[in-house]
């Protein structure tokens, strides 16, 4: 089975060694002999030539907001559609949560809140699961027949999943301690110190990226979570 990587943003440089790139992540988290895979710099506007250059398209996270403007948000959206048209299935990370919801009618919005960093605790269906976010924006509205998987006191619509078809997490199941670490140091001048120093503290603490990653695996395969 082949998974095509729809990049939507790039790593930050000074950490770029020492985790990869997005592709590169996922393709860990995933396995890297679980399935075939290709990456698409979307982000740079290489798209595939249709939704069905892959078996299933697994879209990244990205500085970038959904509803910003640039280049490759549109045509994202359009593929989005026509993978769901065609029952091509779909899993989005933070950014690709949030442009899946967006791209299917629903809204993202730069949360008033602040910024959600660091080893967050969500509840999945009565059952806690620990994983990192790093995000401000945030699904505010669901599209027509979303169903949430998964919500915390911060973020209410932390996993979506649209039938048999699309799956979407906010938070980041291929960030592990180097990736976060290196966030904090690189990336967080926008972030509530607090919210900074909190994460800082549990970066050595359990998250369940494994778990997640065999569910993303399992819903590619058999378009089922469990």
């Amino acid at each position: 089975m082949k998974i095509g990587i729809l990049q939507t943003g790039h790593v930050a440089e000074p950490i770029k060694d020492a985790v990869g790139d997005y592709a590169a992540m996922f393709k860990r988290l995933l396995g890297p002999e679980t399935f075939d895979y290709e990456t698409w710099n979307v982000v740079d506007m290489v798209f595939p030539p249709d939704v069905n250059a892959a078996d299933g398209w697994l879209i990244t996270g990205s500085r970038h907001g959904a509803y910003e403007d640039h280049p490759f948000i549109q045509p994202l959206e359009e593929f989005i559609r026509a993978a769901y048209a065609a029952d091509v299935p779909v899993v989005g990370i933070c950014f690709g949560h949030q442009i899946v919801a967006q791209a299917m009618g629903g809204t993202v919005v730069k949360f008033p809140g602040g910024w959600s960093v660091g080893r967050r605790s969500y509840d999945w269906g009565g059952e806690t699961l620990h994983l990192n976010a790093w995000h401000q924006d945030q699904v505010v509205d669901l599209p027509d027949g979303a169903e949430v998987l998964a919500s915390n006191e911060f973020c209410a619509n932390a996993a979506l999943l649209y039938g048999n078809r699309i799956f979407t997490v906010q938070p980041h199941p291929e960030f592990g301690e180097t990736a976060v670490e290196g966030l904090i140091e690189h990336r967080s001048d926008a972030v509530e110190p607090d919210r900074v120093a909190a994460a800082k503290d549990s970066l050595r603490e359990p998250v369940d990226n494994a778990r997640l990653g065999s569910m993303m695996a399992r819903f590619f395969k058999t378009r089922q979570l469990t």
